[in-house]
């Protein structure tokens, strides 16, 4: 199918890799209902693809890009879902108010691929963040590449963390246990750490 002009739908290559495999263990994850924030949802085929799965939720997504904004907006068009999704919101995760442009409290905050491409103060906000604005009982997951007892699982996560470093110093593949700390420091209690195809985890949290 041929985009029209108006078409801004950005297209990730792992998305659709880790799609399937991300929904899964949000089938088991997910409340009964109410709305889930995705945090940095990048071009929005998450959204679209979870939003399609799971109808009970409503799924809300953010980025501070406006070009990834745009991307969620023409993807919630594309799969025909605008009375089921709202409007992505221009959140910065490290910006203190979550909820002001909400049109409900999340039930449940989802970060994909999030911690690694941003500073470290940025898994700190994502803890504060969570913990504030999650209901008692409300969950959050975390999806991306770790580090275990300080060491990489894998060689090609190791390479991954050298290019992310040469990127941008303060970007690096993050050590599970100083994720877990964080989060138990704001206020947040583990509940499930998933191994996941390609040398990620799902490191689950709840309040």
């Amino acid at each position: 199918m041929e985009s029209s002009s108006d078409d801004a739908r950005l297209f990730f290559p792992a998305t659709q890799r880790n799609v399937h495999a991300i929904g899964d263990v949000l089938a088991d994850a997910l409340p009964a209902g109410g709305l889930i924030l995705e945090l940095a949802s990048g071009s929005g085929e998450h959204g679209v693809a979870f939003q399609h799965r799971f109808p009970r939720i409503t799924w809300q997504c953010s980025d501070p890009d406006p070009d990834h904004c745009r991307s969620i907006s023409s993807w919630i068009a594309h799969a025909g879902l605008t009375s089921a999704m709202p409007q992505p919101l221009a959140l910065d995760v490290c910006e203190p108010d979550w909820v002001g442009g909400l049109p409900t409290a999340p039930a449940m905050v989802v970060a994909v691929n999030l911690l690694h491409i941003s500073p470290w103060e940025c898994t700190q906000a994502l803890m504060q963040g969570s913990a504030r604005h999650l209901p008692p009982g409300g969950r959050l997951l975390i999806y991306g590449p770790f580090r275990a007892e300080g060491k990489h699982v894998s060689e090609s996560n190791q390479l991954f963390d050298t290019s992310l470093q040469e990127r941008d110093s303060s970007w690096g593949v993050r050590d599970q246990e100083a994720v877990i700390k964080e989060a138990q420091g704001a206020g947040l209690s583990l509940q499930d750490i998933r191994l996941m195809p390609s040398n990620n985890r799902i490191i689950l949290f709840e309040r």
